[in-house]
């Protein structure tokens, strides 16, 4: 395979450029009475190109080649208006605004607008082209056609990219951390506390405009990145005057109308708010070590101030239910142009699983059973998602923009465990309470001047939040000794002398982290600007302040002395303030708080650019940049105030190369160092116990900034406008990549983060987007075919030794021989991507799709000797939509996701030979074993939109 990318890389050709194309639109008046002019005659003098205004007035002309033209506007008994300076840039719409007079008058001004479109698909690809860096996207027109409801669901269509746990991205098979996400050219925080991740199911599709993912290097772009820089950008201002409003229900199978067990927390929990009770009260002391020397009574009497709201409930499920809420307006004020745009979404949905989980003696025997449960785990989750956005164009050659997104979103979730411990002969029965609650706010002022013809400025000012608490988690496990004869024992709750995660008790955590950002980006044209390939400079700077206030607080339980009358009680009543007086025969409480269970931590970025294209000859482009950024991070615990202190300089050289074959084909060739810098929960010392994964997941303060070197090669072909096909090649070199390793321990799992020694990862991506349009049959000419696949390869060396904290939290260094493999597969890296997709759409209103997901093997979780190393298995996804507009104001959407319902399957390596090879129940040394194993469930939706109306703008 390396032959066959180095191959690849030296004679890749091909690459088509969209035609120079772009689109005039606006409306006639008559000058007296400013009502539209039916009828009227607009063309383009010295083509044939041309079109007459529809009843409001209004015309609209595509395909026009880019340049300058001159217009007539005509119209029986009325004088001929001639424009002769309207300028159309290919992938721009120009609006004009003109008036019509009857003979022997005189004529008003014209008003010429451009007014770039992003949202298509010929929009997209068009900028696409455009670029500099290789990259690949999607557009909103394609993301309504599949009724993908977020940005996680829209961007999976995209080449090169996997979903992980429905929210998070994949590019090229490299984990979420070596993606930077930007929400209009504003880096975003993590959404994520443990790991570095954007959640993009935060994101409706309703408000995306498009999603640009940038796959290779360039000066103006974050140098943080190794899979892709991913930019989502949502609706900026109105084409026309509108108002609709949407609602959906969803039918999910083995969930809804199911009966299930929940918890209640309060009455605001369908916002996303958890109740006041469930705080700490203020009058706990702070400090573990002083709560846990006071007496047992007193500390018992802490305990009763926590409300028993342990009792689980019964319901059926509901269906889902979903609302969209959508304005937009423009209007002038004097010679100022205003846009306003605004969309509210709430949702309310539910998910049931029944999840069957093993673990395994991993000896010589395989299917050895060590633990067997069925985790019933029901989640409820809400969202809350406010988009406000206002534009003012102040002048041509000046415009302010404003743009606040806020989403809040709440997760009730309840795990009832029930299964055995073989081992130990014990029946287990284990319940999670949990509540996550999310608020996540980015708000951004930005401006753009046009200097002159040459020279455009822009800048940017934003400020980001992410708050996230996790308040009252409560766990509880039940046990009992199994017997061969006899009546069973009862279950009887499990507390032992010292807190521990494992067993019962109360968490509370919360996430406090403010970002501030700033940027300026100057462009200059050198040469006549008219030139269509101009010689272009581009500088500039980015800041960032980040910083984090993170804590975290456990309780738990404590016997005194025996408690076998009260400890078979039900969870609602065993913990109730009558079985809590610190005395003998009841409970009192101890805080299992560890001084490092709370970090501050704060990041300086700074990044000064330059760039520029070079047109070496009509054919050939040459772009070159620097990159020069500068990071210190800081991070504390109350322990130690300089746990890390890292003081970082990365110069980001970058190149990129065209070559145009001919008008419809180009080769680009492409290189730029990047960096990956560890996140501040991969740093900080805190251990974080993973109820679902049963391990505990803690930093390591020793993390080092990975440098990486990455390689692109890029054939593109466009037939025909809107049609696509290309072959993308690509190597990576990993200096010190950042894994996860799994600490060598005899029993329970507990991960941690290291720097391996390096790493590479290759491949190859193909995608294709074929109109049918010029066939001769009727109903092939409204498909549309869409296709891409990525063969990936990686390998990661973790080298002889590497640094790790202990059980304790010491760091140590670790000989691996013997412990684990010193080479294998990237974590979450699939060889693996396919997306398909069957689009159909007529004049009539009716719109329809076929979509096809599947991602090969990937490393879930990485092992060692005792724990086999654990992959999710491929799962074949295909999802069918069918929608239908009426009288132009109603759409009725129908969606079937995961129609298949195949099975998500974690399976561990057991013969570690790097695959699994297959899942039996015999007790031979080549069988793999299924961890982990259930079905979501097909969900179907059922949309009804209604526009209020829509007016032509302009």
């Amino acid at each position: 395979m390396q032959r066959l990318l180095f191959t690849c890389f030296l004679t890749l050709t091909g690459f088509i450029s969209l035609a120079q194309t772009g689109i005039i639109r606006g409306k006639i008046n008559d000058a007296k009475t400013k009502e539209g002019i039916i009828g009227a005659t607009v063309r383009l003098d010295g083509t044939n190109l041309g079109t007459q205004t529809d009843a409001t007035g209004a015309f609209t002309i595509n395909n026009i080649p880019a340049g300058t033209h001159k217009v007539f506007v005509t119209y029986i008994s009325y004088q001929t208006r001639e424009i002769p300076t309207v300028r159309v840039e290919s992938g721009n719409t120009t609006v004009l605004e003109t008036e019509l007079v009857e003979e022997g008058k005189n004529l008003s001004d014209v008003v010429v607008r451009a007014a770039r479109s992003t949202n298509t698909e010929v929009a997209v690809i068009s900028e696409i082209k455009q670029f500099k860096p290789i990259a690949v996207g999607i557009s909103a027109s394609q993301i309504q056609k599949s009724q993908d409801r977020d940005a996680a669901a829209a961007i999976r269509r995209v080449p090169g990219i996997s979903i992980v746990d429905n929210r998070f991205v994949l590019v090229r098979g490299l984990g979420s951390r070596y993606n930077t996400v930007m929400v209009n050219d504003m880096i975003t925080p993590s959404t994520e506390v443990d790991v570095r991740a954007f959640s993009f199911d935060l994101i409706p599709s309703n408000i995306l405009d498009r999603m640009i993912i940038f796959k290779s290097g360039a000066a103006e772009l974050p140098g943080d990145f190794a899979g892709g820089v991913i930019k989502i950008y949502t609706k900026r201002k109105p084409d026309n005057n509108f108002t609709d409003a949407g609602f959906t229900l969803g039918y999910r199978g083995n969930t809804t109308f199911r009966n299930a067990q929940t918890h209640d927390r309060g009455s605001l929990a369908w916002l996303g708010l958890w109740d006041k009770s469930q705080q700490i009260p203020s009058s706990f002391p702070t400090d573990a070590n002083t709560f846990n020397t006071l007496p047992s009574a007193l500390r018992a009497s802490y305990a009763q101030l926590f409300p028993n709201s342990w009792a689980l409930k019964n319901i059926s499920i509901a269906p889902d239910m979903r609302f969209a809420f959508n304005m937009g307006r423009r209007f002038d004020v004097g010679q100022t142009r205003i846009s306003n745009l605004t969309s509210i979404n709430y949702s309310m949905t539910n998910q049931f699983a029944d999840i069957d989980l093993k673990t395994f003696n991993n000896g010589t025997i395989a299917n050895d059973v060590a633990q067997q449960y069925n985790d019933a785990t029901y989640q409820r989750n809400t969202r809350l998602g406010i988009l406000h956005n206002w534009n003012f164009k102040f002048s041509p050659s000046f415009t302010l923009e404003w743009k606040t997104l806020f989403n809040q979103l709440g997760n009730t979730e309840t795990i009832v465990r029930n299964g055995e411990n073989v081992i130990e002969s014990r029946d287990i029965i284990s319940y999670s309470e949990r509540f996550e609650n999310r608020s996540i706010l980015t708000s951004q002022l930005s401006g753009e001047n046009i200097l002159s013809d040459q020279t455009k400025l822009d800048w940017m000012a934003g400020l980001g939040y992410t708050g996230r608490w996790e308040p009252d988690w409560k766990r509880i496990r039940y046990q009992r000794e199994q017997v061969s004869e006899g009546p069973q024992n009862e279950f009887a709750v499990s507390t032992p002398n010292n807190p521990s995660p494992l067993e019962s008790g109360r968490f509370w955590s919360k996430t406090h982290e403010y970002l501030y950002s700033a940027a300026v980006n100057v462009q200059t044209k050198f040469g006549n600007p008219a030139d269509r390939e101009p010689a272009v400079l581009r500088y500039g700077f980015y800041a960032e302040q980040k910083n984090r206030d993170f804590n975290a607080r456990f309780y738990g339980y404590q016997r005194q002395g025996n408690v076998q009358a009260i400890n078979t009680l039900p969870i609602g009543q065993v913990f109730g303030n009558d079985n809590i007086g610190g005395v003998e025969g009841n409970y009192s409480l101890l805080d299992g708080t560890k001084t490092i269970d709370s970090y501050t931590a704060h990041n300086t970025y700074l990044a000064g650019y330059v760039g520029g294209d070079i047109n070496l000859s009509p054919k050939t482009s040459l772009t070159l940049g620097f990159r020069g950024e500068y990071n210190m991070r800081t991070l504390s615990n109350p322990l130690q105030t300089n746990l890390v202190n890292q003081k970082i300089f990365s110069p980001l050289p970058s190149l990129n190369f065209t070559y145009k074959l001919n008008d419809k084909q180009n080769i680009r060739l492409a290189y730029s160092y990047t960096v990956n810098r560890p996140e501040f929960r991969e740093q900080a010392p805190f251990s974080y116990y993973d109820f679902a994964l049963n391990a505990d997941v803690r930093g390591n303060q020793t993390l080092k900034t990975t440098n990486i070197q990455n390689l692109d090669a890029k054939w593109e072909y466009y037939p025909t406008q809107g049609e696509l096909i290309s072959v993308t090649a690509f190597y990576k070199d990993f200096k010190n990549p950042i894994e996860n390793f799994l600490l060598p321990q005899a029993n329970g799992l507990a991960y941690t983060f290291i720097n391996s020694n390096n790493a590479t990862n290759y491949g190859v991506e193909v995608e294709l987007r074929k109109s049918l349009a010029s066939t001769d049959v009727k109903f092939l000419k409204d498909l549309t075919l869409i296709g891409n696949v990525s063969l990936i390869k990686s390998t990661i060396n973790l080298g002889d030794v590497v640094a790790a904290p202990d059980l304790s939290g010491e760091i140590q260094n670790y000989d691996l021989t013997g412990i684990t493999d010193k080479k294998r597969s990237m974590m979450n890296q699939s060889p693996y991507l396919i997306n398909a997709g069957v689009y159909y759409a007529n004049a009539n209103g009716w719109q329809a799709n076929v979509l096809y997901n599947v991602a090969g093997p990937r490393i879930f979780a990485v092992g060692n000797v005792n724990s086999p190393t654990v992959y999710e298995m491929p799962r074949n996804v295909i999802d069918l939509n069918v929608s239908k507009t009426f009288n132009k104001r109603w759409e009725v959407r129908l969606g079937i996701q995961d129609l298949l319902n195949q099975s998500i399957r974690l399976s561990q390596d057991f013969n570690r030979n790097s695959k699994i090879d297959k899942d039996v129940t015999s007790q031979t040394a080549n069988a793999d074993q299924t961890i982990r194993s259930f079905k979501r469930g097909s969900y179907s939706t059922l949309s009804l939109v209604y526009s209020f109306g829509r007016t032509l703008i302009p």
